[in-house]
């Protein structure tokens, strides 16, 4: 009898941790936010070329993320990663920093090493125009901009970077959200820069 009662007990123990770990599975599920994925903006190569945006499905990303690359084809193209995961203002600076690899080039210049002082510069340029066009295209440009570096910030801690990394590219977004410039003199002062080069 007594037996019996424990192996009852232990039973009902399981069972209650199930449901439980059951039940929060489900919560889990239903409060992993989910966003309206932006609309791409205008982009065209150096070369004049229209882009091409792609949404991509990333189950396993933690973020929203883009890359941009020429297709099988030659034809420009940004791929845009798990963009429902990720708020709208962090999807148009990813667009528009993708987009700004096009325009100035990069993606038809040889790839620097990962991490190299020209890849970060490339980084860096790019994150540079993306927010000197958040600027120009936004009613309420400080907002945007805020709203811009809260998400990235909370992006880049989820899959690991350092401290240091996300603050200094903090501190270059908002730098170059005072430059005073527009993102177009902004590219072209880079591909002149580039062609003297």
């Amino acid at each position: 009898m007594k037996r019996t009662l424990t192996l009852l007990t232990f039973c009902g123990f399981e069972t209650m941790l199930i449901i439980a770990f059951a039940t929060c599975a489900a919560l889990a599920q239903e409060t992993t936010p989910s966003f309206e994925i932006a609309s791409p903006p205008a982009c065209q190569s150096n070369k004049g070329e229209p882009v091409r945006f792609e949404n991509r499905i990333s189950p396993k990303a933690k973020s929203a993320a883009g890359m941009a690359k020429r297709d099988d084809k030659g034809v420009p193209v940004i791929y845009r990663f798990a963009y429902a995961k990720s708020p709208q203002s962090l999807q148009k600076f990813i667009d528009r920093h993708e987009c700004a690899h096009h325009q100035t080039g990069d993606i038809d210049r040889p790839h620097p090493p990962r991490n190299s002082p020209d890849h970060m510069m490339h980084e860096s340029i790019a994150d540079c125009i993306a927010i000197l066009r958040m600027r120009e295209e936004s009613t309420d440009s400080q907002a945007q901009i805020k709203n811009v570096t809260i998400a990235l910030t909370q992006a880049m801690d989820a899959v690991g970077f350092p401290p240091s990394t996300i603050d200094s590219r903090i501190s270059n977004i908002d730098n170059c959200a005072q430059k005073d410039t527009t993102a177009a003199e902004f590219i072209k002062a880079v591909l002149d820069h580039r062609a003297a080069n």
